[in-house]
């Protein structure tokens, strides 16, 4: 069986499948592929259950994954019926950002080794990663000591006493006056309760950014642990949400969980695909919606730049707040020299220097003496 025309035509609709899972990120053996065809023989299939159960026995996709999985399973096997019946309220997937029918123009995986991760590639390169002993820096734990009053807050819409404010406290005032026969000697007051901003955060994971990941991931997870209603994405080739990974307490599992989950690590560039796809599905795109964007990248952009200002465009529209932090943005006099960041800087209110973990929890702390609205 070299080739797929050599196969039986009954066999061929499993065997796609499992090129399907590979080119989502599964990784399948050779062997599991021939005993999952025996496990088909063996059962002598009566529905798809059957074969949902022997794809689940022998390619075994982890626990983490089960989701994509199964929408990978029904799409194959019911096609479009499947898409009638989608499940929208599904967490966790993964977008992939290789366009078919491009094989000319790129190869499905990269054979370019980026060592030195200062380049930008279209290259998608499906890779695992595993990260190193984690140990929180100064700048951590400066951040986790002063993020719960310094990150970015909001006006609530519940209201709450205070000695000054614009709306007048009648239940209090009126309560007040029964203990002087009636009369109000001092009227109560509210004002409005702050609660925090949510905050989305996109990390760069690309091999132009491979020296700065593992810190970037790391800060990711104290933001997290930090502060309600934070999102996070890594962007590469794909699209990935690593918001329940990193909601673990302990920070090595929470990052080995998610270097699990994300299989573009050190590949290909493409930010505007990215940012396009986020945008393209209603659920992601909710989470931008009044919220303090932190985009973590260097914009060595190697797609589509107008792609990439239409979907920063379009973030900046629905964000409180959009900060693009980049190591290339070195220096008070910075301006930006490459196309990507040309295309965005006017769409961005932020373009300062991400090159450490400490810039980054500056800026990020800073959000916090911005106008509250």
């Amino acid at each position: 069986m070299s080739t797929e025309s050599e196969l039986p035509r009954a066999a061929r609709i499993f065997v796609s499948f499992v090129a399907l899972l590979r080119a989502n990120g599964f990784a399948i053996a050779p062997e599991q592929t021939t005993a999952y065809l025996a496990a088909i023989e063996l059962l002598g299939p009566r529905d798809l259950n059957d074969i949902r159960q022997s794809a689940l026995a022998t390619l075994a996709p982890p626990p983490e994954r089960r989701t994509t999985f199964d929408r990978l399973f029904d799409l194959h096997f019911r096609g479009s019926e499947a898409i009638e019946h989608a499940d929208d309220g599904e967490d966790d997937e993964t977008i992939r950002l290789q366009e078919e029918g491009r094989g000319d123009e790129e190869p499905l995986l990269s054979d370019e080794a980026n060592e030195s991760g200062l380049a930008a590639s279209r290259s998608e390169a499906l890779v695992g990663r595993r990260f190193a002993q984690p140990s929180a820096t100064d700048a951590l734990r400066r951040f986790t000591r002063e993020a719960p009053r310094r990150l970015p807050k909001r006006r609530g819409h519940r209201r709450m006493r205070a000695r000054r404010g614009p709306f007048a406290d009648l239940r209090r005032t009126l309560r007040d006056s029964v203990r002087s026969d009636g009369e109000i000697l001092r009227l109560g007051h509210l004002k409005r309760r702050q609660r925090p901003r949510k905050i989305l955060l996109l990390i760069d994971v690309s091999g132009s950014m491979k020296s700065r990941t593992e810190e970037n991931m790391k800060f990711a997870h104290a933001l997290v642990q930090s502060a309600p209603g934070v999102e996070v994405f890594t962007f590469g080739t794909r699209l990935t949400r690593v918001t329940r990974p990193l909601r673990l307490k302990r920070r090595e599992q929470a990052l080995n969980a998610a270097a699990h989950l994300v299989s573009d690590w050190d590949g290909g560039t493409r930010i505007g695909d990215a940012l396009q796809a986020f945008l393209a599905v209603p659920r992601f795109g909710a989470y931008a919606r009044g919220a303090a964007v932190v985009v973590i990248s260097d914009g060595l952009e190697r797609g589509d730049c107008d792609a990439l200002r239409d979907a920063v465009a379009k973030l900046s529209r629905r964000a409180w707040r959009v900060s693009w932090l980049t190591p290339l943005a070195r220096g008070p006099g910075f301006r930006p020299q490459t196309e990507a960041l040309v295309a965005i800087e006017r769409f961005v209110d932020d373009l300062v220097d991400g090159g450490t973990s400490a810039l980054i929890v500056t800026h990020v702390l800073s959000l916090g003496r911005r106008r509250v609205a």
